[in-house]
C-alpha cells in the first residue's frame, strides 16, 4: 500500500518536510532553504524517524552543495564540512544519519559537483522506498490470518522514504488479508503513536486502537495481541536493539505471554561497528517533554527529570529481525553479519 502523502520532498531551492509536530490536528509543510534549517527540524522532530532522518540529512548536504557552488563547478569539500558536522550533531542515536552523511561524503570525494550529490540524496531515498516495500512483503508473510499486532512509536511513511518498517509489514499484511487490527501505544512522552501512527492507519483505513503504554500488559494477559512488531534506530552487531523507549518493557512482556516480538529495519540501521547495545549512545530528550503537555505544565516545578529517547532491548528478546533481504533469526551474531 502506497502512503497518500510525501514525508520529505526536495527542490532545487529547499527540502519540505511534512511538519510531524502539527500532527494531527494540522496538515503543515516546513520549507528549508539551508542545512542549518534541515538541521533545526532534525533536532526539533519536524521530521523523526531514523531512515527519515538520513534521507533528510543527504538533502541538507545537497543544499549545502548548492550554496556553495553551481552545477557543473567543482565544490570545495572544505566548505561544506559544517554541514557535515552540524548534522552529524542533531540525533547521536540513529545510525541512518551517520550512514547517509557517510554516503554524500564518499560522492563528494569521488565526485564534487552539485549534480553529483544531488542524485546521491535521491538515490539514498529512492533506496530507503524500495527497502520498505521488501520488509514489508517479507514480514507479511511471518503472520497468519487474523493476525492483531501491537506495535510502538512510529514507523510509517512519517519515519521514512516509502512505506516504514514495522508499519511496511502491517500494511502489507492489510493487503494481503492477514491482519485483523493494529493496537498502537501512545508511546510517551512524544505520543508518537497516538499522534502519528494512528494517524496514518486511520487515513489508509487499517483498524487501529491506540492504548496507553501501560495497558499493554494487560491485553496481552487477556489475549488481545498476537504479535508486537515494532522498528528500530540502530542494532548492534550482537543484535541488541535500541529503539523508542519502552520498546525494552514490550520484549519482556511479549516473552512472558509467548508472543513473537519482530523488529523490522532496513539493513542500513546495522551497526556492525558496534558490538552491543551497551556501546549504543542514547539520546536524552529535553525535560520539557515530559514536564508539559502543549503549553500547561503537569509536573511540579522541583520534580527532576529524566527522558531518555531509546533504550536498548536485549538480542535473547528479539524473536527475529525482519529486513529487505530477508527474515534474520538467532544467532545474530551471524545472520547480521550474513545479510549486512
Amino acid at each position: 500500500m502506497k502512503p497518500t502523502f510525501d514525508t520529505i520532498a526536495y527542490t532545487d531551492a529547499a527540502v519540505v518536510l511534512l511538519d510531524q509536530r502539527a500532527l494531527p490536528g494540522t496538515e503543515t509543510y516546513l520549507t528549508c532553504p539551508d542545512w542549518q534549517t534541515v538541521a533545526a527540524a532534525i533536532t526539533d522532530m519536524v521530521v523523526r524517524g531514523a531512515p527519515a532522518i538520513g534521507i533528510t540529512a543527504a538533502y541538507g548536504i545537497a543544499l549545502a552543495a548548492r550554496a556553495h557552488g553551481a552545477d557543473p563547478k567543482a565544490l570545495d569539500p572544505g566548505a561544506i564540512e559544517p554541514a557535515f558536522q552540524g548534522l552529524a550533531a542533531t540525533r547521536p542515536t540513529a545510525v541512518n544519519l551517520f550512514w547517509a552523511l557517510d554516503r554524500m561524503r564518499a560522492r563528494l570525494a569521488a565526485d564534487p559537483t552539485l549534480a553529483a550529490l544531488e542524485a546521491e540524496a535521491r538515490a539514498i531515498h529512492d533506496h530507503d522506498r524500495d527497502m520498505c516495500a521488501a520488509i514489508g512483503d517479507h514480514g507479511a508473510a511471518l503472520l497468519d490470518p487474523g493476525t492483531r499486532i501491537l506495535t510502538h512509536c512510529n514507523t510509517g511513511a512519517l519515519a521514512t522514504g516509502g512505506a516504514g518498517t514495522a508499519l511496511a509489514v502491517i500494511r502489507a499484511a492489510w493487503r494481503d488479508d492477514r491482519l485483523a487490527h493494529v493496537y498502537a501505544d501512545e508511546t510517551r512522552p512524544y505520543l508518537q503513536g497516538a499522534r502519528l501512527t494512528a494517524w496514518e492507519l486511520t487515513r489508509d483505513a487499517i483498524p487501529t486502537t491506540v492504548i496507553p503504554d501501560g495497558a499493554a500488559a494487560h491485553l496481552m494477559a487477556t489475549g488481545h495481541i498476537d504479535a508486537v512488531i515494532v522498528g528500530a534506530d540502530r542494532i548492534a552487531q550482537n543484535g541488541d536493539v535500541a529503539n523508542k523507549i519502552g520498546t525494552y518493557g514490550l520484549a519482556i512482556l511479549a516473552r512472558h505471554h509467548h508472543i513473537p516480538f519482530y523488529v523490522a529495519i532496513p539493513t542500513t540501521t546495522l551497526d556492525l561497528a558496534t558490538p552491543t547495545g551497551a556501546e549504543i549512545p542514547i539520546e536524552e530528550r529535553p525535560a520539557r517533554e515530559v514536564t508539559h503537555v502543549g503549553p500547561t505544565r503537569i509536573v511540579p516545578e522541583r520534580a527532576a527529570v529524566r527522558n531518555p529517547a531509546f533504550d536498548i532491548t536485549p538480542a535473547a528478546l528479539v524473536t527475529a529481525i525482519i529486513t529487505e533481504r530477508g527474515v534474520l533469526r538467532p544467532p545474530y551474531s551471524d545472520s547480521l553479519t550474513d545479510k549486512a
